[in-house]
């Protein structure tokens, strides 16, 4: 079965967030990403093959070895499609802080 995996529910998990954290850095192999975890490495794993699946990571094969990086690609399409309502929000903000100024100076 081929699922679709969405992207925002993948970050939606902080397990799924730490790993993108890690690896923003530098490649990891899924081994050295599960020694900064509690849980079981099979779960790991599986956050692994749900964060390639969305295209957040990309496997790269050293030798016998599969390192794990960012997709900065990927990363761009997400904060992309988040642009707009940072602005919106920003600008809202701006009008409420703008509103608040003109209170505080009537008192």
């Amino acid at each position: 079965m081929n699922l679709r995996r969405d992207v925002f529910q993948a970050i939606a998990d902080p397990t799924r967030r730490a790993i993108l954290l890690l690896v923003a850095s530098q490649a990891m192999t899924a081994g050295a990403i599960a020694s900064n975890f509690d849980t079981a490495r099979p779960t790991v794993s599986k956050h692994l093959q749900i964060l390639t699946e969305c295209e957040l990571l990309k496997q790269e094969q050293n030798g016998r070895e599969v390192y794990y990086q960012l997709n900065p690609n990927k990363m761009k399409e997400i904060a992309d499609f988040i642009e707009p309502f940072r602005n919106m929000w920003d600008d809202r903000f701006n009008k409420l802080e703008s509103v608040m100024k003109k209170y505080r100076s009537r008192k």
